[in-house]
């Protein structure tokens, strides 16, 4: 008899496995979990019975009977996904294939400026899943995506909010919230979401770089999303690439984010046209100008283009020493920036012509991501159903609950 710790473990992982792979069959569940096919067999009938689980039609045919395929049932659970950056953050909650269930919400908190943050952070989580109308007995948790340097392990973001709280930051949002909170940095979630859901599926070596208000890196290496030792790697924002003088938020001069920053960007064009420089865009809060210039741009705005161009030129410079290091497969572009992308390969292609050896250039693809900023929605309930459990232990006794091969 097996213990109902290792049954109900099992049962996480097949449903975890399913949501990650949209549908499965029994052949590939035992294939992914390494046990017997009728042990795998069993757990899906029971979690079909119990509402988890529904078949999915036949999986092609190899030359045999077709197997049937399973995926999850996807309103028998419910994640709260927060994407965060310096000034803004968004919430969503999603069913189990990713659908929204409810409409996302932005709410304007600067991280840099706002002394209370985390307090108001866990207010609006709170206020939008009242609003929702789901139950808290149906979600199952919520993931949080954000800038800084975080560690995973002891839940805190050293970068932003109170250092001097006696509790950790995320055991502050869980109390407050009432359900179980998992945060990491915002471009490593981002990175997971294009790993198991975007152009870098089931690739072994991929880079992932976020554009935003910063420039965030996540790296998959071998297969697996590769933290650093401290769990701080992929800090593509702070190498030392420019010339330009302009002091970082980190202390330092000459990162690579004062070039590619969309925020600076922004800046520099609020600058620029209140001193009369000619273009079609109308002057607008900083926070909201990258956005237009990016819309103006993809219409032919040339001063839009040339900013754009100049932060492209500077993303591929630094692009180009990524590749002499590691060497990916794939590059992924994502986040805020990618949907200038017809503005940016351009002068990120030009460098890397220039900078980078041919040899390894041409052994890497470089692709832009068609959800973008959504990236870090997706990939903030992604690390949810990593590290939350979905199975909800019953009450009942199965009497199937037998040796487990």
């Amino acid at each position: 008899m097996a213990p109902s710790s290792d049954k109900y473990f099992l049962q996480n992982s097949l449903l975890k496995s399913l949501y990650f792979h949209e549908s499965q069959s029994c052949a590939e569940l035992s294939a992914g979990m390494r046990k017997s096919i009728p042990v795998v067999t069993r757990f899906v009938n029971e979690l079909i019975e119990e509402g988890y689980v529904v078949t999915k039609g036949y999986a092609p045919s190899s030359g045999g009977r077709r197997p049937l395929n399973y995926s999850l049932k996807n309103d028998n659970g419910f994640i709260v996904a927060v994407a965060m950056d310096q000034l803004f953050t968004r919430i969503v909650i999603l069913d189990l294939a990713n659908n929204h269930v409810a409409d996302a919400e932005t709410v304007e908190l600067d991280l840099h400026h706002t002394v209370n943050a985390l307090e108001l952070l866990a207010k609006a989580i709170r206020r939008y899943i009242e609003k929702s109308g789901i139950t808290k007995s149906k979600i199952i948790g919520v993931g949080i995506g954000m800038p800084g340097f975080i560690n995973v392990g002891e839940g805190i973001n050293y970068t932003f909010f109170d250092q001097n709280m006696k509790v950790s930051h995320r055991s502050f949002l869980e109390k407050e919230i009432g359900l179980p909170v998992c945060m990491d940095n915002d471009s490593s979630l981002t990175a997971l979401a294009e790993w198991m859901f975007g152009p870098a599926r089931n690739r072994k070596n991929a880079l992932i770089v976020n554009i935003g208000w910063g420039t965030g890196l996540g790296m998959i290496m071998n297969g697996q999303l590769f933290r650093g030792d401290a769990g701080y790697a992929g800090e593509f924002s702070h190498i030392p690439l420019s010339d330009n003088g302009i002091l970082c938020e980190c202390g330092k001069r000459g990162c690579l984010e004062t070039e590619t920053s969309l925020l600076i960007m922004a800046q520099k064009a609020v600058e620029d046209i209140r001193v009369g420089k000619a273009s079609s865009l109308q002057l607008q809060d900083v926070q909201y100008m990258s956005d237009i210039i990016i819309a103006s741009a993809n219409k032919g705005d040339q001063y839009c283009i040339e900013l754009l161009t100049h932060v492209g030129s500077m993303l591929g410079k630094g692009i180009a020493i990524l590749i002499h290091i590691i060497n990916p497969g794939l590059i992924v572009l994502s986040g805020r920036g990618a949907k200038a992308k017809r503005i940016l390969m351009a002068p990120i292609q030009q460098a890397l012509n220039q900078y980078c050896i041919p040899r390894l250039a041409n052994n890497t693809e470089i692709l832009f991501s068609e959800t973008g900023e959504k990236a870090g929605l997706t990939g903030a309930a992604a690390l949810v159903m990593e590290h939350v459990s979905v199975y909800k232990k019953s009450t009942k006794t199965s009497q199937s609950e037998k040796s487990i091969a």
